[in-house]
């Protein structure tokens, strides 16, 4: 049996942000010690999560701190709304990540293609980024 718990898609929005759900998601399953080996490396301080709190201009300690004090989504949402407003940060964010992948610098897409063929997703054609990597990785199609 799997014991991966997978985070929400990063398609996924809260308070106007897309992969934000998918972080509150790693913030709970780290706080409680579930958050699988597959997630630790970049948590917090690398990839999407670090790219998504210098958007929001958040130190990683200070949001997790937030997640840790809140029980809800609505709470999380709540606060983000009140302190966090950084319009041009968030359009910017949001168009990079769902585009993350397709652009034309070939050692992102080399990397893309690698982790396609490491996970048996190489015939895949309808990955082009990595936000559709994960989605199908996680076992939910790309959109």
């Amino acid at each position: 049996m799997n014991d991966v718990i997978h985070p929400r898609s990063p398609r996924e929005t809260m308070s106007g942000w897309l992969y934000l759900p998918r972080f509150v998601d790693k913030i709970r399953l780290s706080l409680a010690g579930r958050l699988h080996s597959d997630y630790q490396q970049n948590f917090a301080q690398r990839g999407f999560d670090a790219q998504w709190l210098k958007a929001a201009g958040l130190e990683a300690e200070a949001f997790i701190e937030v997640v840790r004090h809140t029980v809800t989504d609505g709470e999380v949402a709540n606060w983000v709304r009140s302190h966090v407003r950084r319009p041009a940060e968030q359009a910017a964010f949001n168009h990079w990540l769902l585009q993350y992948g397709s652009e034309d610098d070939p050692e992102l897409r080399a990397r893309l293609a690698l982790r396609k063929e490491q996970s048996g997703f190489a015939h895949r054609n309808d990955i082009t980024t990595f936000v559709d990597y994960i989605d199908a990785d996680e076992g939910r199609q790309p959109l």
